[in-house]
């Protein structure tokens, strides 16, 4: 594992510094505008028609310091409800209608575990998390794990065993959540990849247990105050962009239209705050995020992460971030792109290679869910890729 010396609480000044984020044209950032106009111009169809994959969506990319692409198309709350009948949103009236903007806030769903892995590796620079420990040697109260010698490791890349999910929604009172939590244990067979939110559940336990300190005060304190990222925070998060009209069949609980609150079921019965889920940002911010990530864990004057833990965080197979996923990152994958989906229609995409940055924000389930396309995310990963490949070298940054 790779080591620093006496390394600082996680969020302070460093001794390495990077430049901050500025927008400006896609020339300067050394990419082609020709490729970029195609991008606005694929993601404006997303987001229109009766049945649009999106009722709105924020495009953000750049490359090095430079945001080169900040476009808003559609609705950020476009249906007052769903008609099951019908198998249509009910539209809301014109006047009643959100314009989605480039400062809309979205429910980032599953790209909060990004979050809570940096949150990790921050714990592990400072030495007072293992990569390789036993969940057990810190929580012995969840046995399941701790017979099963599940480790942190396998909790950051997807290889403990454990099922997706469980049904926390469905329980009386927190109580009963934690008794499902702490006698679960894998049932699938461990160092085998098995996506799974219960890693990151666990992960936040642990976090919260080492530091003890709340999930949501580690990543406001060790990520989102020291990056200046201002309209980053767990909810809830008025004027956020909509949702989905949360009722059974189709969904885990009888919410209705949600707007500003998580989405996810379960980060909804843990109150908002979870490993797995229930942050809200923007466009913007998530790029500033990108940013540090690329630049070895500095921004401007602060630094969240030591290059050698920004390296740990992205070498293969990845601790928290997926790597060059083609399906959601399109021919931005190959060369080792991290990033990651959410399921209410958020992506991000880091090319170390080329210095590049995607961020694609929808309300793909606004006014309901739907089976899983991410074909339009890798259009636009491949639209990005492109637009380096026709600009060449990085000109004036």
């Amino acid at each position: 594992m790779p080591t620093v010396a006496g390394p600082p609480e996680p969020g302070g000044s460093r001794e390495l510094s990077a430049p901050r984020l500025r927008s400006g044209t896609p020339e300067r950032a050394g990419l082609d505008p020709a490729e970029l106009r195609r991008l606005v111009r694929e993601v404006q169809r997303l987001t229109t028609g009766d049945d649009p994959w999106a009722a709105g969506a924020v495009v953000v990319a750049g490359r090095g310091p430079v945001l080169a692409l900040e476009h808003a198309a559609g609705w950020a709350v476009r249906y007052a409800a769903y008609d099951p009948v019908a198998d249509r949103g009910v539209e809301l009236p014109p006047g009643k209608r959100v314009p989605m903007t480039v400062d809309t806030p979205f429910d980032l769903a599953s790209l909060t575990k990004l979050f809570t892995a940096v949150a990790a590796v921050q714990q592990i620079e400072r030495g007072t998390l293992g990569i390789d420990a036993l969940v057990g040697a810190y929580l012995p109260e969840f046995h399941g794990a701790a017979r099963h010698g599940t480790t942190v490791r396998q909790l950051l890349t997807h290889t403990s065993g454990l099922r997706p999910e469980l049904p926390l929604y469905d329980c009386a009172d927190h109580a009963e959540r934690l008794a499902l939590l702490r006698a679960e244990a894998p049932d699938g067979e461990p160092g085998t990849y098995r996506y799974s939110d219960l890693n990151l559940l666990l992960l936040q336990y642990v976090l919260e247990r080492v530091t003890g300190r709340p999930l949501d005060v580690l990543v406001r304190d060790g990520i989102t105050r020291p990056l200046g990222m201002t309209a980053t925070r767990f909810g809830p998060c008025p004027g956020a962009a909509a949702t989905e009209d949360q009722r059974r069949p189709w969904a885990k609980a009888d919410r209705g239209m949600l707007r500003g609150v998580v989405h996810d079921e379960n980060a909804w019965a843990l109150g908002g705050v979870a490993g797995h889920a229930g942050l809200f940002s923007t466009g913007r911010d998530l790029a500033v995020f990108c940013r540090a990530i690329l630049a070895g864990g500095a921004y401007g004057p602060a630094r969240i992460l030591g290059p050698d833990f920004v390296e740990l965080l992205l070498t293969p197979p990845g601790l928290g971030f997926a790597l060059d996923e083609p399906y959601f990152m399109g021919e931005l994958a190959g060369r080792g792109a991290a990033g990651h989906t959410g399921f209410t229609g958020t992506s991000l995409v880091l090319d170390p290679a080329t210095d590049t940055y995607l961020v694609l924000l929808a309300n793909t389930v606004h006014p309901r869910r739907r089976p899983a396309d991410s074909r339009p995310r890798a259009a636009a990963g491949t639209r990005v890729a492109r637009a380096v490949r026709a600009a060449g070298p990085v000109r004036g940054v």
